[in-house]
């Protein structure tokens, strides 16, 4: 059996990743929320898709709360998939990281997921359905020098996506993680290195991945898919 979805929330919307996902979803015809700290960015994508727009600092749970409350009669109902898109990057030398940036930054990354799937999932439980879906990267699997706080962030995520797969799959919510193990592709800067066709992760291939996602029999539910440039040398 294929679910079928209607509503749509991505926390963590911008231009990029984002704007696919919601012009995706859109054009399947579900109506469409997007959450950001700063909603002003937003203003063009929403009038393309419709999308009902919000501020919301994933990281406060009041917040979160809210975003709910005010989502629901703007889409006729509690959103059915829910993306979380948002994440904190920190970077710099390990023993010069500010301590209270760091714990921003995985707020940010693992609490604010965290915040946002419990009220995703309390909505979707008692009808027994929906679709919680993470963005991942590189450093949920890998940690690199220079970036401790955003593999402490990703893992995190991970984690806490592995662990909701296992609790709710079995009640109707189709948990996943989509690992984006490269950089997406931005036009607004200059797009494709000129030298390295293809090394870059198109952000409406990565959108139709994560469509894939949610058209798929739920007697095969994928938890986790890991997306990488074709032309990326293991």
């Amino acid at each position: 059996m294929v679910p079928h979805y209607e509503r749509a929330l991505i926390v963590g919307s911008g231009s990029g990743l984002s704007a696919s996902l919601a012009r995706l979803f859109a054009g399947r015809g579900m109506r469409v929320g997007l959450a950001a700290r700063d909603v002003d960015k937003l203003a063009d994508l929403a009038a393309e898709t419709g999308a009902a727009v919000h501020a919301c600092d994933a990281s406060r749970p009041g917040e979160v709360e809210a975003l709910f409350a005010r989502l629901e009669p703007a889409l006729g109902g509690h959103p059915d998939v829910v993306v979380y898109n948002a994440s904190g990057r920190l970077r710099g030398a390990f023993v010069d990281l500010d301590p209270e940036a760091v714990a921003q930054a995985l707020m940010v990354t693992a609490y604010g997921g965290f915040l946002v799937a419990q009220a995703a999932a309390r909505r979707m439980l008692p009808a027994r359905h929906g679709a919680i879906l993470f963005t991942g990267a590189s450093a949920s699997v890998k940690g690199f020098a220079g970036s401790a706080p955003f593999a402490m962030g990703k893992f995190g995520l991970r984690g806490l996506a592995q662990s909701l797969s296992r609790e709710l799959q079995p009640q109707g919510i189709h948990v996943a993680h989509v690992v984006l193990d490269g950089a997406i592709r931005n036009p607004a800067r200059g797009g494709e290195p000129a030298d390295s066709p293809d090394s870059t992760l198109d952000p409406n291939a990565i959108a139709r991945a994560y469509g894939d996602l949610l058209g798929q029999d739920r007697s095969a539910w994928a938890s986790e898919i890991a997306l990488r440039p074709w032309v990326e040398r293991f």
